[in-house]
């Protein structure tokens, strides 16, 4: 059952949608498609011209996992929703040998020519998170996916049910995502006003806007459907699959401006003095497949 949002073009946001998994996606994923090519000119490709350019992402994702690991140079890893390829490019310059998946073709496009243009071997897989083990083959030493991946999706529990498919024995989860205490508040506001849910009820939130993250560039289809998930409902579906927490970090740094109250950072953005110790900004999750 779809139960839609007003239709008034005004209306940005709307919360408790009852909306089917496959409809929200094809919304979704229209406007990621739109995103492609404008990301494209957006993420300043050009720098990974340079051979030793990582992405800020994956640098402070390094930075947090390797400790962990002790090195990337000959682990097989999967990205999971890699966009287009910024952070999966700089993983394999690292010495990964990844894999990587989307569900937009386009993304997968513009990730090919940026891995060529870089000089790096990637396999890129067409396919959908939620059923990343069918789309993906061979067993994995890491699974990583980082910032803007989980709230696209309704189902946290088989999101990590394919984790732990793709894992060998004693691999790692790795993922850093916005918190979602972040998400409750009002962007927009002069204040740390919370506006917006922080618990799941199997209910999606409607956002109609036409802008992205980055860039000044429009996409035609701008509606999308996204899911609040607690950090325990993150916790408790990697729990479930039967993956063993290692490390939960929270951090302070966002890597895309959330507020136009932010300040710029080495590395990104934050809340300015006296908010920044009130509102978390990111979640640091590392997991292991038990050996």
């Amino acid at each position: 059952m779809t139960t839609e949002p007003p239709t008034d073009a005004a209306v940005a946001h709307a919360d408790g949608v009852e909306i089917a998994w496959e409809d929200a996606r094809a919304f979704n994923l229209a406007n990621w498609q739109d995103r492609a090519a404008l990301h494209e000119e957006a993420y300043g490709l050009e720098a990974f011209d340079d051979p030793e350019h990582l992405s800020e992402v994956a640098s402070d994702d390094l930075a947090a996992l390797l400790p962990f690991v002790g090195t990337l140079r000959g682990k097989d890893l999967c990205h999971l929703q890699c966009h287009i390829g910024t952070d999966t490019v700089s993983l394999a310059r690292a010495g990964a040998r990844v894999t990587a998946l989307d569900f937009s073709d386009r993304a997968l496009e513009v990730a090919a020519r940026l891995a060529e243009r870089a000089g790096v071997d990637v396999t890129w897989v067409l396919g959908d998170v939620l059923e990343a083990r069918t789309h993906v083959s061979g067993d994995f030493d890491i699974v990583y996916t980082s910032v803007g991946t989980i709230g696209w999706l309704r189902d946290l529990d088989r999101w990590a049910m394919q984790i732990a498919a793709l894992l060998r024995p004693g691999g790692l989860f790795y993922i850093r995502d916005g918190h979602p205490m972040l998400y409750t508040i009002d962007e927009d506001a002069d204040d740390d006003l919370v506006r917006h849910r922080y618990f799941a009820d199997g209910t999606a939130q409607m956002w109609d806007d036409d802008s992205t993250y980055a860039g000044d560039g429009k996409v035609a289809h701008s509606r999308t459907y996204e899911w609040p998930h607690p950090l325990s409902e993150t916790i408790n579906s990697l729990i479930s699959a039967g993956l063993q927490i290692e490390k939960l970090d929270e951090g302070r740094v966002l890597p895309w401006r959330f507020s136009g109250r932010m300040v710029p950072v080495d590395h990104g953005w934050m809340w300015p003095e006296g908010v920044r110790d009130r509102i978390p900004a990111t979640f640091t999750i590392i997991a292991r497949k038990p050996a």
